[in-house]
């Protein structure tokens, strides 16, 4: 139960991949309540969400991204609205990030590769250059997947410098708020795994320095993304791990989230596997296992931070586990998203707002 008078409001996005494309959804729950309340009123039908934005200002606003582009909702989810889906090239959104200093600029990441930005909250979009992208030898050819754009961030001390996780691609860089995008990783990752990002971010506490998560570790950058280091703290799960979810804490860059789950490589995210949350309060240099009073029978997915109540921590893993946390990290309850998940119908994006 919340120890403090804000409530805190909790979202979850569920998709499906491959034959269970048809499944999907979004659901809410507000501390105290015992229910989840499915909100798609105005979505398409069984939506694939996976991205989810809560505005920094107004808790109310809340952007999804689905398979049939963004959508908007200025009531906590009860009513959506679409925000149109691009005329050419693929509709599904995969990622969606606000500028760090104005709320009212939006990108979204797509499938396949396009990144689109919204300079009006959302009521018109404009592509930004990808075309010259190039990316690492190794990932050139995956058909059927198309590389698509799962995590997008920009520096919050030079927010021209923008940088996109590529899954399966390594990351993009830009230096012009977006306009233009280059591919920055390459080098030594000679393996597929190394270069299938699964998100990115960057602490307002180390300008230039870029995390980025993969399918089988974490790595740095502290130089804008032209040199790379495996960040290593120790065997997180024996026989391999798998990094899913980063998060900058609101209230104190210096903390950083990771998501991940045992079995590296590319096992099915639902698989029965071993989850975990960990926790770096240095910017990285040093990590432990927080201790959430379980063990998630799947993958760790996704943190959530209220930035309003910043002690208001939240973790889900993939087959939907949901643990809160009104302490800051110290002491955990547990929940359920009221869905029969599967190897193909998981959680993908969690948020959450006062």
């Amino acid at each position: 139960m919340a120890t403090e008078s804000r409530r805190t409001y909790v979202y979850v996005g569920l998709a499906g991949e491959g034959e269970h494309i048809g499944q999907g959804g979004l659901y809410r729950r507000a501390d105290g309540d015992q229910e989840w309340k499915s909100i798609t009123n105005g979505l398409p039908e069984n939506p694939q969400i996976r991205a989810l934005l809560v505005h920094p200002r107004n808790s109310k606003t809340i952007y999804a991204g689905t398979n049939l582009g963004p959508y908007r909702s200025d009531d906590r989810g009860e009513h959506w609205e679409s925000l149109g889906a691009p005329s050419e090239g693929g509709t599904d959104v995969w990622s969606l990030a606000f500028h760090p200093d104005n709320p009212d600029i939006i990108y979204a990441g797509y499938e396949p590769c396009a990144i689109y930005r919204s300079q009006d909250a959302g009521a018109t979009w404009k592509k930004m250059n990808t075309d010259g992208v190039k990316y690492p030898h190794i990932t050139t050819y995956m058909p059927p997947l198309g590389k698509r754009v799962i995590g997008i961030t920009a520096d919050p001390s030079n927010p021209a410098d923008m940088y996109a996780a590529i899954e399966v691609g390594g990351l993009l860089g830009s230096r012009d708020g977006g306009d233009s995008w280059e591919s920055l990783i390459d080098g030594p990752y000679l393996q597929n795994n190394t270069l299938d990002l699964h998100g990115v971010q960057v602490s307002a506490a180390a300008p230039g320095t870029v995390f980025i998560i993969t399918q089988v570790a974490t790595f740095r950058s502290r130089d804008r993304g032209n040199r790379w280091e495996h960040v290593q703290f120790g065997e997180m799960f024996p026989g391999g791990s798998y990094c899913r979810g980063l998060l900058v804490a609101p209230d104190d860059p210096r903390s950083i989230y990771l998501a991940a789950g045992a079995g590296g490589g590319g096992s099915p995210a639902g698989t029965a596997e071993e989850g975990a949350l960990f926790r770096s309060r240095d910017i990285g240099e040093t990590w432990e296992r927080l201790d959430i009073g379980d063990t998630p029978p799947s993958r760790m997915f996704q943190i959530a931070i209220d930035r309003a109540a910043p002690s208001h921590v939240y973790c889900c893993a993939g087959y939907g586990q949901v643990y809160s946390s009104y302490d800051g990290g110290n002491t955990w309850d547990k929940d359920k998203v009221p869905v029969e998940m599967s190897r193909s119908l998981h959680v993908y994006p969690m948020a959450c707002g006062s």
